[in-house]
Order: C-alpha cells, then structure tokens, then sequence
C-alpha cells in the first residue's frame, strides 16, 4: 500500500520507493545541507580533541573517518558526529541543528590549546552511497566522510546479533562550495524523509535518538562511537561501569508496523504492552521494501516477542519487534557476587 501523507509527515516529490532504490543504487543524491559542520584548526587539534571525546583520534588522516561523541559527565549522549582530517583541518559532521552548541562547547575547553572551532556556514552536503553523483562542471569536495556503521572500530565492541541489520549500510558525505554544486539540479535527489527509512531499516542511531538520558550503549553506539581502551574523556567511567557490570535501562528496537492504515506514527509517540508503556517512537517513515517501520527506545526488559501497540491521538497501530540491542546488552562479565 502507498504512503498517505497527514498535515503532519513531511513532504517529498516523485515516487519515495523508486527514489529510495534509485539511492541505493548510487543513480541520486542526498541533499544533506541541513548537516552541521564545525571544523578545528591548529596544530594541537587532534591531541587536543582525543582528550575530549569518545572516540581515537591521534591516528586520523585524510581518507579516515571516525564517528565521535561527547558525553555528559554521567556517560549521557550530548553530541555526535563524524569526524575526518585533511592534514590541516578536522571537520565534523553533525545532524540538523547540533552545529552551534557543539562549536560553543568546544570553543569553551580551549584552554591553553593552539585551536581554532568554526562553526562553518554556507556549504552544500550531498549523500551518496558509493560514488560521488557525476555532475557538469565536476564536483570537487572540500572533504568527504565515509560512514563506518556498523562495522565495529578497534577498541570497541558491538551489541546487536549478528548479522546486523545494516551490514549492506553503505553511506558517503562530500562538502562542497554551494556554488561548484549547481550542477546537481539536473539530477535525481532524494530527501531526508525517503532517506530516513533507509536509515532506520539500519538501526542507524541518529540524534532523534537521543534525549536527556540517553547512554550510548542504549543505540549499541558503542560499535562505531566509542573506543573502549583510549584514555580519559569526560563521562568515561559511566561508560565502563554500564558495559562491565550493569545493564542499559533502555533498548533500541526495529517495529515493523501494521500498514493498514496508511499512516506512520510519529517522534515522541508511546508504546505500549497491554495496558503498560514500554517505549516511545524516535523515527517512523515508509520503506519500499519492509513498508512502514520506526525505531523506537524501550525499556530493556520489555517482552522480546511480544506484539505492541503505538498510541498515537486515539490511533493504535500494531507493531513487531526486530531486536536491534538485546535484553542482556552490558552483560560483558558476570555480576560480582554479593556476600
């Protein structure tokens, strides 16, 4: 059954499942330009930024690319991004919105460092997945990032069963000057709404993931975000103690919606066991192949198999599980006995 559009999904032109294959195919472009972009300059900056966040950074050279977090002090999500280096600048790419308070936080842990934070403006992004799109005249990126979800990075460690549901994943970012991209017009583009499903059916965590309480071992972001073994950053020790000897609260989860009704829930939306609420949806949108699916954040010991209700304004839509982090995630050595 097609996508129905309510006054509140966003909208998109042409038909979203060819334009979804038509990506995966590498045949359209992503306009990313709602990404944020901060970049670091200086010669301390990548010494500079390992000390700061989650991730190994000493090592980053052009060609590389690390996804990053900053956490708070209890080990909670505050920022996320993919990092890569040139040989003079670290860029970092941010979802919508993220951009100014990450430039703000870093601006202010300066200190002595011979850095420079930007918070960079006025450049396109577009999203690929295997080439860059062949346009006239070419495009010559500024930088690119290869997105390394979800193939688990040295020194961290993956939750989800395997095979992961985004082993085929394969996603690319290029910078470019606004005006070198004018000939991308011409071309077949898809936008955040049609590429978000793709997203989701990935169990790719986003910052729509992400409130106040979020622990990056929740989204299994440990695989890709987090190098276990570096030295300290802030927030570092919640993050051990959650893996070595306790459990995430919450779980991230793949729901495979009931179609029937045409219509997909939306961000904030409960979920429901019976008359009990375990969950509540992040991300829903229409996939050409699973149709309509969402991730959603539940609370860790929420029935694996059961079927769950998404409420939304009266609506109550069915939905099964794909387990994305399991019940047990955390669990890397046995609870010490209490005696």
């Amino acid at each position: 059954m097609s996508p129905a559009h309510t006054e509140h999904e966003a909208p998109h032109s042409g038909d979203i499942f060819a334009l979804q294959k038509s990506f995966l195919r590498g045949d359209a472009w992503l306009d990313a330009t709602a990404r944020d972009l901060v970049t670091v300059g200086g010669p301390d900056r990548l010494v500079w930024l390992n000390s700061l966040i989650t991730q190994y950074v000493l090592d980053l050279s052009p060609g590389i690319t690390r996804e990053s977090l900053i956490l708070s002090p209890q080990g909670r999500v505050e920022h996320s991004f993919l990092a890569t280096d040139d040989g003079h600048t670290t860029w970092l790419l941010l979802d919508a919105g993220s951009g100014e308070g990450l430039a703000a936080w870093l601006g202010s842990m300066k200190f002595r460092m011979d850095v420079v934070v930007t918070h960079r403006l006025g450049d396109r992004v577009i999203g690929f997945v295997d080439e860059m799109p062949v346009s006239s005249p070419p495009l010559q990126p500024l930088v690119t990032f290869s997105d390394p979800w979800p193939h688990i990075g040295g020194g961290s460690i993956g939750y989800a069963n395997q095979p992961h549901l985004g082993a085929d994943w394969s996603m690319n970012y290029a910078v470019v000057a606004t005006e070198d991209a004018v000939g991308l017009s011409s071309l077949p583009r898809i936008d955040d709404h049609g590429w978000n499903a793709l997203a989701i059916a990935a169990g790719r965590p986003s910052r729509a993931e992400v409130d106040g309480k979020t622990l990056p071992h929740e989204l299994d972001w440990l695989r890709t975000a987090v190098h276990l073994n570096k030295g300290c950053y802030r927030g570092q020790e919640s993050v051990a103690k959650v893996h070595n000897l306790g459990h995430p609260p919450r779980r991230l989860t793949l729901l495979h919606l009931d179609g029937s009704l045409s219509t997909l829930p939306h961000a904030g939306d409960s979920l429901h066991l019976g008359d009990k609420v375990v969950g509540v949806i992040t991300r829903a949108a229409w996939h050409y192949e699973l149709g309509p699916i969402a991730l959603a954040l539940m609370k860790r010991m929420a029935e694996v198999n059961a079927t769950l209700e998404v409420h939304r304004e009266g609506v109550i839509v069915a939905a099964n599980q794909e387990v994305i982090v399991p019940q047990g995630a955390g669990a890397a050595r046995p609870r010490p006995k209490l005696r």
